[in-house]
């Protein structure tokens, strides 16, 4: 048997597919973490966001490879927990007489619905501030070097009390989807242990706490007049 063959045979498998959603989702938390650092250069002026943007513009065609490939990490994040959860039903399509979600945290429970929303707000942000398809006035904002000026453009965006609100509700969900999908991603690869699952899960909610405050407290600054 190739050693192709055997790959696919493993993905076949709950404990494959379990296997490809944590990668994907360490893959997907690093980028969420990398994308606030570097949004979060908008509290040290505009020349310092402008030219973090200019450096990411200027890698071309690298910058729309890594983007396409980012989606398709987070398709495939999502597809494998939709099949999945669909598995557990089909193998338990009569419920438990006695409820014991109870024991499950609200996280745990929500993961398939906050998956859908994140799904969701990053279409709209794609459409918001990558494409500016929802606001065409972003493509005329310039610097007066002539590049294109991101940091009076998240200005702008996030000056709408109602789309700062969007934000802002979204990375609720993302901390919350965090919060236990990184926890999660240590008992799929079996580095769980009892000993040490409480400051692993106390891990989990602190970088799903810090990414919320760092992703909100742009368009909060925005709204209080700290950024302008």
């Amino acid at each position: 048997m190739s050693s192709t063959t055997k790959t696919r045979g493993i993905l076949q498998t709950s404990v494959g597919k379990k296997l490809v959603m944590a990668i994907t989702g360490l893959a997907l938390i690093g980028f969420v973490i990398a994308h606030m650092l570097g949004n979060l250069q908008i509290f040290l002026g505009p020349e310092r966001l402008n030219a973090y943007a200019k450096t990411l513009q200027n890698l071309g065609a690298l910058l729309w490879v890594a983007r396409i490939g980012l989606l398709l990490i987070f398709v495939t994040h999502l597809r494998m927990a939709m099949v999945l959860t669909m598995e557990n039903r089909a193998a338990r399509p009569v419920p438990y007489a006695v409820n014991a979600t109870h024991k499950a945290s609200f996280a745990s429970r929500t993961m398939i619905m906050s998956g859908m929303i994140i799904f969701l707000f990053l279409v709209y942000h794609i459409l918001h501030f990558t494409m500016g398809v929802t606001n065409t006035e972003f493509a005329a904002l310039k610097t007066p070097e002539g590049d294109h000026d991101v940091y009076k453009m998240v200005i702008m965006g996030f000056s709408n009390p109602i789309v700062s609100g969007i934000y802002i509700l979204a990375q609720a969900f993302l901390a919350l989807h965090i919060s236990h999908g990184f926890f999660s991603v240590f008992q799929t690869l079996g580095w769980n242990h009892p000993s040490y699952d409480l400051k692993v899960k106390l891990v989990s909610n602190g970088l799903a706490v810090l990414i919320f405050l760092g992703n909100s407290g742009i368009p909060v600054s925005v709204l209080a007049g700290v950024i302008k």
